[in-house]
C-alpha cells in the first residue's frame, strides 16, 4: 500500500467484508488517499503530491483562515436559530476541511450545484455569507443570483441537482464546440451518503458516462443520513459505486483540506480536458446535527463523536502550520478576532433583514403579471375586509409598483 493511502476505518470489519455480496474480493475497500496526518505531517503521495506542492503559505494559511471563519459563521449561525432569527439551520461542523478543500480547486468559470449544506464552499466562491441566511431566515426563495458567482441555488430535494449538474456539463461541452475559445469547464454536484441512494445520482452518473459530461460529483460522507448511518445505506464503499458507470471513484480523507485540494483539482483538470466525470468520496464526519430540527443524541453515541474530535480538519491543520512555522500565535489570535467581529456584523445583517409583503408573494409567481394570480390576490383582499376591525396584513393595504404594472 502506498504512504500516501490509508485503509478505510469502517469497512475493516471481517464480518462485514463476508457480507459484501457473497464475494468481499470483488468489492475491495478503496485505499483512501491522505497527505496531513492527524499529527499534522506531509505525507508523500506519487499521484496526489504535486497537486498541493505549489501551494504558497499565503495560500495555507487561506485554508486554515476559511474553514474558522466558515465555522464561525455556521456556530452564529446556529445560536441566531436557537434565538427566534432564523426559521431553521443546516450545520456544517467538522465538515470543513471536505467544502474548503474542494473549493478552493475550483476555476472561476466552473460552476457548482450544492445542497444545502455547502456554506463554505459557498464562501469559496465570493457569496456574502449573511445572502446563505435569507432563506434560512424564511424571506427569499434564493438569497443570491447565480450567475454572479457560478455557484448555484441550494437544493432542499434530496439529489434533485445531480441531474442538473451533468445538464449543464453537458451544455458547457457543446458550447465549446461551438465556441473554442471559450474556457474548459467543469461543474460539481455536491451530495450527501444519504443522497447517494437517490435515483436522481444514479440518473445523473448514466448520462455523464454516457456523453462523457465535464463533471466531478462530490459526496460527503458524512457517516449519517440523518439517522441512517452510512453501512445500512450501502454495503459497498460509496466510491466503488464509480465503476459501474465506468469511470474513476476516488475516496479521500475529507477531514485533510490538502488531500481534498489536491484530489478535486486532479479530478476538474481531468473532467475539463474531456477525460469524463469523477466520484470523490470524501471521508469525514458530521459532528454536529442534521438541522436544529434534528437531535443525534436519539442514533449516535457521544463516545463516536469524542473519536473523531482528533481528526478535526481545523486542528490538524493548525499543527501543520505551527509545524512547518507558518503560523504563530499572533495569527491565530487576529483570526479570533476577526471572527468576532464578522460574528457580530452578520447577526446585525440578520435583524435588518426586511420580510417582503404579503402581496409579494402573488406578485413574484410568474416572470410576468398573470391575471389569474391577481385575481387570486384581490380575492384574499375581499376575504380580509370581511372581518370586523381586522388590521390588513402586511403588505397588503398598499399595492406595490409591480401590482400597478400588472
Amino acid at each position: 500500500m502506498d504512504v500516501g493511502h490509508l485503509p478505510a476505518s469502517e469497512f475493516d470489519s471481517a464480518g462485514l467484508e463476508q457480507s459484501l455480496m457473497g464475494a468481499p474480493e470483488l468489492n475491495p475497500v478503496p485505499d483512501m488517499v491522505q497527505l496531513l496526518t492527524i499529527d499534522g505531517e506531509l505525507r508523500q503521495d506519487g499521484t496526489y503530491s504535486s497537486y498541493v506542492q505549489d501551494l504558497t503559505p499565503e495560500e495555507l494559511r487561506g485554508f486554515y483562515r476559511d474553514m474558522f471563519l466558515v465555522r464561525r459563521f455556521d456556530e452564529e449561525a446556529t445560536a441566531l436559530q436557537r434565538q427566534g432569527e432564523l426559521v431553521m439551520w443546516v450545520p456544517l461542523t467538522g465538515q470543513e476541511g471536505a467544502q474548503i478543500g474542494s473549493g478552493r480547486a475550483l476555476l472561476p468559470q466552473d460552476y457548482v450545484f450544492p445542497t444545502y449544506r455547502e456554506h463554505g464552499v459557498a464562501y469559496t466562491r465570493g457569496l456574502e455569507l449573511a445572502q446563505l441566511l435569507r432563506r434560512f431566515r424564511g424571506i427569499s426563495h434564493g438569497g443570491w443570483d447565480p450567475r454572479e458567482v457560478n455557484f448555484h441555488l441550494y437544493t432542499l430535494v434530496l439529489a434533485a441537482q445531480v441531474p442538473h449538474a451533468v445538464g449543464y456539463a453537458m451544455g458547457m461541452a457543446r458550447d465549446r464546440l461551438v465556441d473554442p475559445k471559450l474556457p474548459e469547464a467543469a461543474t460539481v454536484a455536491y451530495f450527501g451518503d444519504g443522497a447517494s441512494s437517490e435515483g436522481d445520482v444514479h440518473e445523473g452518473m448514466v448520462f455523464a458516462a454516457s456523453y462523457n459530461a465535464p463533471v466531478v460529483f462530490f459526496c460527503q460522507n458524512n457517516h449519517w443520513a440523518i439517522s441512517v448511518p452510512t453501512e445500512v445505506q450501502s454495503r459497498i464503499p460509496l466510491a466503488n459505486r464509480a465503476q459501474g458507470y465506468g469511470f474513476p471513484g476516488v475516496r479521500v480523507d475529507g477531514n485533510d483540506v490538502l488531500a481534498v485540494h489536491a484530489v478535486t483539482r486532479w479530478a476538474l483538470e481531468r473532467a475539463r480536458s474531456g477525460a469524463g466525470p469523477v466520484l470523490i468520496e470524501a471521508f469525514t464526519y458530521r459532528m454536529s446535527a442534521h438541522t436544529t430540527a434534528d437531535d443525534p443524541t436519539k442514533y449516535r453515541l457521544s463516545a463516536d463523536e469524542e473519536a473523531w474530535l482528533d481528526r478535526d480538519p481545523m486542528l490538524r491543520m493548525e499543527k501543520y502550520l505551527r509545524r512547518q512555522g507558518l503560523a504563530d500565535d499572533a495569527f491565530f489570535e487576529e483570526l479570533r478576532e476577526e471572527g468576532r467581529s464578522m460574528a457580530v456584523r452578520l447577526r446585525e445583517n440578520v435583524q435588518q433583514m426586511e420580510a417582503p409583503g404579503f402581496a409579494d408573494a402573488f406578485t413574484d409567481v410568474y416572470a410576468e403579471a398573470h391575471p389569474l394570480i391577481r385575481e387570486e390576490l384581490d380575492a384574499h383582499r375581499r376575504y380580509e375586509a370581511g372581518f370586523a376591525d381586522a388590521e390588513p396584513a402586511a403588505g397588503t393595504a398598499t399595492p406595490t409598483s409591480r401590482e400597478h404594472n400588472a
